[in-house]
């Protein structure tokens, strides 16, 4: 793929604009973020806080640790952190600079503070509005479609940013529909790699250091732990077991960044930790190992576009499908390799579904991580799963358009039903 093509620069931006980096999981950290814009905006510590949130939002945060809080839980603590301490003009990494000295202030604000959470019921699947008092004066920031899209930002009546909703759609899921694995092989196989090498490596400093952190400490049950326990220092059991630590980690309140992909942590580690893995393991060149980087998270978004952003659908699925197309060309795999693994692993692991951010996502990981691995070395067995087999359609495309429209379509009510159960209706 040439330089010129425009093909190539939008690659180029879509890895950009989702290889970026996150402290703890993305769905309470950008409530924190929304909450720390909107006490910015009213200009002093408020009194009451209100959020309306989604249900998808409300699931991915209800049971996962807000790191930086001294492992508070919960959308009442995310909140209280973004408005006691967080810096707004981080986004993301909104609560990376909180020091022990301020736990005190989180604290303090959750006991004192009035909040009202509630659900909205707008249509929206990532949605949260955060509007924040001081007597008679308030401040509203919403956030829409995405972890850092503001759609409006109010004080005291005046709309002071909005954006129009009709263009709020998630750039990336636009470009997502657009994109196809023949063009990501393509462009991962031949790209100019100091367009990318800068995005890459830091991806692979961070998930890596969180995954090394996760099997030094104790963080929720432990997964990466438990499976070098279990079957032994491999390199196969090793990927799964560095990426399921990474989670293990993430969910459970450690506070190392972690680069994400779709919005998501566990994503992010998903595509490059086994990745990273296998090449450390078999030697390959640096360039070889970037080229499989740049196909295991090019693969991995293109994947998520046609679901969304949140659903029942678990993300590590395409996440670890991705991983094993590029565990795939670590070990001299062309184009029909990349393809047959994603199919093959997508339809071992497509009815896992999502039920929100917490412990048991790094045993989600390892399971998808190990249907990728699979997925390759069935290929190389001569083994593989057609066309008719289930929701296994001829040809790549088919296939993934077919898990977009489990995932966002047929899941939809799955998705309304566990978050019933987990909000106890």
């Amino acid at each position: 793929m040439k330089k010129t093509d425009a093909i190539y620069q939008k690659y180029v931006d879509i890895l950009k604009r989702e290889l970026i980096p996150a402290m703890g999981c993305t769905e309470p950290i950008a409530l924190a973020y929304a909450a720390a814009k909107a006490r910015q905006t009213l200009g002093c510590l408020p009194e009451r806080v209100q959020v309306w949130a989604s249900g998808s939002i409300i699931k991915n945060i209800n049971s996962v640790i807000v790191p930086n809080t001294g492992h508070l839980k919960g959308i009442a603590a995310a909140a209280a952190a973004g408005i006691a301490a967080g810096e707004a003009d981080r986004e993301l990494e909104v609560l990376s600079g909180i020091k022990k000295e301020e736990l005190s202030r989180i604290r303090e604000f959750l006991d004192t503070a009035e909040f009202d959470i509630r659900q909205a019921e707008n249509g929206k699947v990532f949605d949260i509005t955060v509007t924040v008092w001081k007597g008679e004066n308030y401040a509203t920031v919403r956030i829409s479609d995405y972890h850092t899209n503001l759609v409006l930002i109010e004080r005291n009546h005046e709309i002071l940013w909005q954006k129009d909703q009709d263009a709020s759609e998630d750039p990336d899921e636009g470009a997502g529909l657009q994109m196809n694995v023949q063009s990501i092989w393509d462009f991962a196989d031949t790209a100019d790699l100091t367009d990318v090498k800068e995005l890459l490596k830091r991806q692979i400093d961070c998930n890596m250091a969180i995954a090394e952190e996760g099997l030094r400490g104790d963080y929720g049950a432990n997964i990466g732990k438990t499976l070098l326990q279990m079957d032994g220092d491999n390199v196969k059991t090793r990927a799964k077991a560095m990426a399921a630590a990474a989670s293990d980690a993430r969910m459970n309140g450690c506070e190392l960044p972690v680069i994400i992909n779709s919005g998501s942590g566990n994503q992010g580690i998903t595509v490059s930790v086994p990745v990273e893995v296998y090449a450390r393991h078999l030697g390959v060149t640096e360039e070889k190992k970037y080229r499989a980087l740049l196909l295991s998270n090019l693969l991995a978004i293109h994947q998520k576009a046609g679901i969304g952003r949140l659903s029942a659908y678990c993300g590590a699925i395409c996440a670890g499908a991705a991983a094993g197309a590029g565990i795939s060309y670590l070990h001299g795999g062309g184009y029909r390799e990349a393809c047959h693994t994603v199919v093959n692993a997508l339809a071992v692991v497509s009815g896992m579904i999502c039920d929100g951010a917490k412990s048991s996502c790094a045993a989600k990981i390892a399971v998808s991580v190990e249907a990728g691995i699979m997925g390759y070395f069935m290929y190389c067995q001569g083994q593989e799963f057609y066309g008719g087999d289930g929701i296994v359609a001829k040809g790549i495309e088919n296939t993934i358009r077919n898990v977009g429209r489990l995932g966002r379509d047929g899941m939809r009510e799955t998705n309304e039903e566990i978050i019933r159960m987990m909000i106890g209706c």
